[in-house]
């Protein structure tokens, strides 16, 4: 896309004041209701992000900026804006969707991006104290190997992706004597690297930083790093329930996931994560839960995490979504791959995985690309192997397979995420909610309602940028009343384990693109279950107001409740009406006996191609119902020993 005209410019500032207004306010110490998004660089940054879109989102984005500038929208007052946007909205969907996510992402980007001192102006206002800790210069413990052009690697094995699924094999590959080669798409990071900012965590961190569904429904948040998910996620070890690992076991021919055999594995992963609820501090917003389900009668219980002990620092917990500076955390980053490494394995960074070759109808190899991150060189590298681990996320495996020509009939159906929506609920004092883990205790009265699916209910990383675009109002006053009132906000989300799923294909380049909507009766109903649910948690904690999403009005004690949740339940969910989100993809080249149906052998090796092994959550036959990263560990243990006795 050419970079923006100006008077496109024009626009997109003034979109972004609507969004983020300058407004008077009799009281207003931090200047937060006077200072409009534009005054912190939300516009330039937002102009920056347009151009990392497809081309033809950006057209989109174009053609709406230059339709707003030839109604005069730069130059009119902010009601005459706010109106012109309704207007514009309501003429069609696509309209809707780009407003809306432009919007949102104004809000974001007003609250998350920093000065050179690493502030940003807004923050005094809701108390967010910004990063806290120096980040250790120790080396980090990893050097990955940089490959030269035309590189050709001999391994046993080579694991593409690094996180929870691809590190742990190449862990216990590695330490059992084979020869190991990892390919991760993202970087490597380490503690050093860490200084607990929201974008450049994000964009260092993330895949497409914060990215949508193809179609708007969801919002979609993996790991792009070495130690993929497992360096950045709340570090929750939820087990399976029996419930699933006997539909698992009986349903799809997963033999042992029922019985102690699993057990073992779930036990080994655990041990070697140094998994335990000692190091699960309630915060604010965690305290808030457990009075809730106490008054209620919920069940609750303290979530089992894998962190050190002797580095733990609930300080440092609150920022763990942009990498743990203590250290702590005990993802592959900091075990599996450390295995890997300390057995002679070689691991690439900033290398991408182009195609599976296969022989004969079995696997040799793989053909990457290494991207040079300073001067943007590429180079070809090619991994000659016997056994391919196929570990790339739910979001990218089949991407892999698909561009490969391998894996059958059901490869990219079957993508389940867990869908996410969360409540604010506003209370009398500051929460403290920077302080203690992102995720220290789980609600699981509807963890089953009725036929193994149902919801959890989890606390969440605090973070001012996608609070911000969570709580964009398509009233721009309301968008700012909400953030002021960050700093005595709680929390809660759900995630729901749901009966269908939704697909992923690749483009004409071979890119991977994500389709999904909650259409299945029993999830839509799951997911406003899940919304009523956080409602009563946060009233019996003793919340003031109830916050969500942009379109329904705002809860305030008093009002008429059911009114309220019946205006919810009147919204749609998906694009343009009620929020999905999702940090857990599973099930895109499931596990199971048919070939039809499902993409890998119950063992995780491909039907149609020997030495193919998927070794992530895209081998979940179905959702987890729960977060997905113990579950996906241990099955990977179970696979890499599956691999060593092939």
């Amino acid at each position: 896309m050419p970079a923006l005209t100006p008077v496109q410019r024009q626009v997109l500032r003034a979109l972004v004041d609507t969004a983020v207004p300058a407004l008077e306010a009799e009281d207003d110490p931090h200047g937060f209701w006077a200072t409009p998004g534009s005054a912190v660089g939300a516009d330039e940054a937002l102009a920056q992000y347009l151009d990392t879109l497809p081309e033809a989102d950006q057209t989109g984005v174009a053609q709406l900026l230059d339709g707003l500038a030839m109604l005069g929208f730069q130059h009119q007052g902010r009601a005459t804006r706010e109106g012109m946007l309704a207007t514009a909205m309501a003429l069609a969907p696509e309209a809707l969707v780009a407003i809306s996510t432009l919007r949102a992402g104004a809000c974001m980007l007003a609250h998350s991006v920093t000065d050179e001192s690493g502030r940003n102006p807004f923050w005094a206002q809701y108390g967010y104290p910004g990063p806290q800790i120096t980040p250790p210069q120790a080396e980090p413990y990893i050097t990955p190997h940089v490959p030269a052009d035309g590189e050709v690697l001999e391994a046993d094995v080579v694991v593409v992706g690094s996180g929870a699924g691809g590190g742990t094999i190449a862990g216990v590959l590695a330490t059992r004597g084979r020869r190991v080669v990892v390919l991760e798409a993202g970087g490597a990071t380490s503690e050093r690297d860490y200084r607990q900012l929201e974008i450049e965590g994000r964009q260092m961190m993330y895949r497409g930083g914060l990215s949508v569904s193809a179609d708007g429904n969801i919002g979609l948040l993996a790991g792009h790093t070495l130690g993929g998910g497992t360096t950045v996620n709340w570090h929750n070890c939820v087990r399976p329930s029996d419930a699933v690992r006997r539909e698992w076991a009986r349903e799809h021919g997963l033999e042992g996931l029922d019985t102690e055999e699993f057990d073992r594995h779930l036990e080994a992963v655990l041990t070697r994560m140094g998994a335990n609820d000692r190091c699960s501090d309630f915060n604010g917003p965690h305290q808030r839960m457990a009075e809730g389900a106490k008054a209620l009668g919920w069940s609750m219980h303290t979530a089992v995490r894998n962190v050190d002990e002797a580095a733990y620092d609930p300080v440092a917990a609150g920022y763990t979504q942009f990498g743990d500076p203590s250290g702590s955390k005990r993802g592959t980053l900091n075990t599996y791959l450390r295995d890997a490494f300390d057995h002679g394995a070689k691991i690439l960074v900033h290398t991408r995985a182009d195609r599976v070759l296969t022989e004969g109808g079995r696997a040799v190899g793989v053909e990457a690309v290494h991207t040079d991150p300073g001067s943007g060189e590429t180079r070809r590298v090619t991994v000659r192997a016997a056994d391919v681990v196929v570990a790339c996320g739910a979001l990218e495996t089949p991407a892999l397979l698909l561009r490969s020509g391998i894996g059958g009939p059901a490869v990219g159906h079957n993508l389940y995420l867990h869908p996410s929506a969360g409540i604010f609920g506003v209370y009398p004092e500051d929460q403290q909610a920077w302080w203690g883990p992102p995720q220290a205790g789980i609600v699981d009265e509807y963890r089953d309602l009725g036929d193994g699916y149902g919801l959890l209910i989890e606390g969440s990383q605090y973070y001012t940028g996608v609070f911000a675009f969570q709580l964009a109002r398509r009233d721009g006053r309301e968008a700012k009343e909400a953030m002021s009132k960050l700093g005595r906000m709680a929390d809660f989300l759900f995630v729901l384990r749901e009966h269908a799923g939704g697909q992923v294909t690749i483009d004409a380049d071979g890119e991977a693109v994500h389709t999904y909507a909650l259409t299945d009766e029993r999830d839509v109903a799951a997911y406003r279950r899940g919304l009523r649910a956080l409602a009563e948690l946060h009233l019996a904690a003793g919340a003031e107001e109830l916050w969500f999403g942009a379109t329904p009005p705002v809860f305030r004690r008093g009002d008429d409740f059911e009114a309220w949740m019946a205006c919810l339940d009147s919204i749609h969910i998906g694009a343009g009406g009620l929020f999905m989100g999702s940090a857990h993809q599973m099930g895109t080249a499931r596990m199971g006996t048919d070939p039809q149906t499902s993409v890998a052998k119950p063992t995780g090796e491909l039907h149609d191609v020997a030495g193919v092994w998927i070794g992530d959550t895209s081998a979940f036959p179905t959702p987890s119902g729960a977060n997905p990263m113990l579950t996906c560990m241990a099955l990977a243990h179970r696979t890499a020993e599956h691999i060593t006795a092939a």
